[in-house]
C-alpha cells in the first residue's frame, strides 16, 4: 500500500527540504550497481568518514547484535557482517550526522538510539533476527521526520513538548490541523529519498494511525512484523526510561502487535525482561 500525500501537503512540502543522502551513501550506492562489486572499496567509503564509521562500529559491537567477538574495524565488520547487514546501519547512523544538532533535537535523538537498539533486540529475542537490522534502521528513521519539522515551523517546539506527556501518536492530529502534515509523512518521504526498503518507508507513513492495520491484508507480512516489533519497541523503551506517554499508544496497538509476533502476555513479559537488559547493556542469554 503506497503512501498518500494530499493536496495541502504537497503545498507545504514545497517548503521543506528532504536532506540528500549523504556522500558516503552515494559512493557505496555506485558500487553496488556494479556487476563486479567490490566490498573492499566500500569499506573504503565508509571509513572515510570517521563519524559514520565509529558509530557503525559502536553498534555492531552493542548488545542487540550480540557478538561473541568484538570488531576492531570496518573492513572487518563488511568482511564478517556482509554488504546486506552493513549497509542499513550505514542509513541509520547516516541519519543524524545529515541533520542540525540542538539540545532539543539530541533528547530526539537520544530517544531514537533507544529505540532503534531496542528494534533490534526485539527481532533477536523473538525469532526475527533477519528483521534486527533493517529494525534498527526503522527505529532511528521512524523519528527522522521530527528535525525536518523542527527545522520548519517555528511553533513544532510545543508539539515536542506536548510529546513527552500524551506520546507521539496522540498528537499527530496536532500536526495535521496546525502544519497540514505529520512528522511520520515527511520521515517517510525521506526514506523515499534515501532509498529505503518499501516496507519500512510504509511502517514510517503509517505508524502513528494503525487502526485496522493488524489482520488485514491491506500491508505485506514483512511490513506487520516491522510495524509490530516498532509498537513493542516504544512500549519497552517507555519502560527503560520511566515514561508513561505511550499507556494510550499501546492500548491500541498490544493486542495486534503480540499476536503478529506470535506471542502471549507471559511471552511478552519475557521479551521485555531481555530486552530491557539488552537497553542496560547486559548480558540476556
Amino acid at each position: 500500500m503506497a503512501i498518500s500525500v494530499t493536496p495541502q501537503e504537497k503545498a507545504v512540502l514545497r517548503n521543506i527540504t528532504i536532506p540528500p543522502r549523504p556522500e558516503v551513501l552515494l559512493k557505496i550506492g555506485e558500487e553496488t550497481k556494479k556487476e563486479d562489486c567490490n566490498v573492499a572499496v566500500i569499506a573504503d567509503a565508509i571509513a572515510s568518514d570517521v563519524g559514520i564509521s565509529a558509530a557503525v562500529l559502536q553498534v555492531v559491537n552493542s548488545a542487540a547484535f550480540r557478538r561473541a567477538r568484538e570488531i576492531e574495524s570496518i573492513h572487518q565488520a563488511v568482511m564478517m557482517l556482509g554488504l546486506k547487514r552493513i549497509y542499513p546501519i550505514v542509513k541509520a547512523v547516516a541519519l543524524r550526522s545529515s541533520m542540525k544538532s540542538s539540545a532539543e533535537l539530541d533528547e530526539v535523538w537520544d530517544l531514537a538510539s533507544d529505540m532503534a537498539m531496542a528494534c533490534a533486540s526485539v527481532c533477536n529475542h523473538c525469532g526475527k533476527p533477519a528483521l534486527a537490522d533493517n529494525a534498527y534502521m526503522l527505529g532511528l528513521f521512524h523519528m527522522a521526520g521530527v528535525p525536518i519539522m523542527m527545522q520548519v515551523f517555528d511553533s513544532y517546539g510545543d508539539v515536542l513538548a506536548l510529546s513527552k506527556t500524551q506520546g507521539w501518536d496522540a498528537v499527530a492530529e496536532q500536526e495535521r490541523n496546525e502544519f497540514q502534515t505529520t512528522y511520520g509523512t515527511i520521515g517517510a518521504l525521506l526514506a523515499q529519498t534515501w532509498k529505503l526498503p518499501s516496507q519500512l518507508v510504509e511502517v514510517i507513513y503509517y505508524h502513528q494511525d494503525i487502526e485496522g492495520l493488524f489482520g488485514s491484508d491491506e500491508l505485506p507480512e514483512v511490513t506487520l512484523q516491522l510495524l509490530a516489533v516498532l509498537k513493542i519497541a516504544r512500549r519497552i523503551v517507555a519502560e527503560h526510561r520511566g515514561s508513561y506517554e505511550v499507556e494510550q499508544e499501546w492500548a491500541a496497538a498490544q493486542d495486534g502487535s503480540l499476536a503478529q509476533l506470535g506471542l502471549d502476555e507471559f511471552g511478552f513479559d519475557q521479551l521485555l525482561d531481555k530486552v530491557l537488559l539488552d537497553l542496560a547493556g547486559g548480558d540476556s542469554d
